[in-house]
């Protein structure tokens, strides 16, 4: 048990320490975009389950891979919001409330929207490519994905899971994350498995430019101050 503690520490311990003090100074109003965002994922919910709502919100924010590609990422940004209508929407709000929530105390709310959208239009843009590339081609979908609609804050949560996860050394839980969406790929097989592993692309070359960038800055030389006049 001690050495499951002390694995624990060491795997989430900057994280939760991060997260914790933003949140026990301002409780819930240290994650106002969550909250919104929640509330916001009801909403369109119960109004998509509505006859006079399911064409609105099918108009605002869905997307598939057959629709012209200016109108699809002109929805992207609200197909995040959008629960997916084979699945239990309480999975959608937790999914915002937790992951969300732990990278808007961690990053701030406009990295971690940033950050969502990257994930989340990396899977928009693969569908359409994989569609192209066709069935039979590694990276490929069948023509049928095109007409599949796309919508669900996952493939923002699983990028989000693996920034936040590489920002703070949770290198093993970047690992399982990795690991199940593979997983996922290959005994399903279906579209929504295939964009995780593109939002997780996407957010890994994040990664990498992030590293770059302070890289460059540790490297870069102080200025010096000029001469006295």
């Amino acid at each position: 048990m001690r050495r499951l503690a002390r694995w624990a520490r060491a795997e989430w311990g900057l994280l939760y320490v991060t997260a914790r003090e933003p949140l026990a100074k301002r409780h819930w109003r240290a994650v106002p975009m969550t909250l919104g965002a929640v509330l916001f994922t009801a909403v369109l919910q119960f109004v998509q389950n509505q006859p006079w709502g399911f064409g609105f919100v099918q108009d605002i924010g869905s997307v598939r891979a057959e629709e012209p590609l200016t109108l699809a990422l002109l929805r992207t940004p609200l197909s995040l919001f959008v629960p997916a209508l084979d699945l239990p929407v309480w999975g959608a709000l937790a999914q915002i409330l937790f992951v969300f929530g732990i990278a808007e105390l961690c990053l701030g709310w406009w990295r971690t929207l940033v950050i969502s959208y990257v994930a989340t239009l990396a899977g928009t843009l693969y569908a359409r490519a994989g569609v192209h590339l066709g069935f039979d081609h590694l990276l490929g979908l069948p023509a049928s994905d095109a007409r599949v609609v796309d919508t669900g804050p996952s493939a923002a949560v699983v990028g989000l899971a693996v920034f936040l996860g590489w920002r703070y050394g949770a290198y093993a839980t970047v690992g399982v994350v990795c690991a199940a969406m593979a997983v996922e790929v290959t005994v399903k097989g279906n579209l929504a498995g295939k964009e995780h592993l593109a939002a997780i692309a996407a957010v890994a070359t994040l990664c990498a430019l992030s590293s770059l960038r302070h890289h460059y800055r540790r490297r870069r030389p102080p200025r010096t101050p000029g001469p006295a006049r």
